[in-house]
């Protein structure tokens, strides 16, 4: 079984809607996105539209370390400070 892990996005934009799918596509690891009770595919972008972007959304990822930290570092832009 893959390793898992969370981590939160916020997609202010059309373009890093975009921006997030096309790395997500690019990624090994499956990429979940989770907005309260629905979860939705990260490599769809219609997936991701269909969601409640005003607020940042939960990413899971199911792959190897090595993916995982390589996507996260794809999409650290979005990350929201702590």
């Amino acid at each position: 079984r893959c390793p898992m892990s969370e981590f939160q996005v916020s997609l202010a934009s059309i373009e890093e809607v975009r921006q997030f799918v096309n790395a997500a596509t690019r990624s090994f690891c499956e990429v979940d996105v989770l907005s309260g009770r629905y979860v939705v595919d990260g490599k769809s972008i219609m997936g991701l539209f269909s969601l409640d972007l005003s607020h940042p959304v939960t990413i899971r990822l199911h792959g190897s370390d090595g993916d995982q930290a390589a996507f996260r570092q794809a999409v650290a832009a979005f990350v929201p400070a702590e």
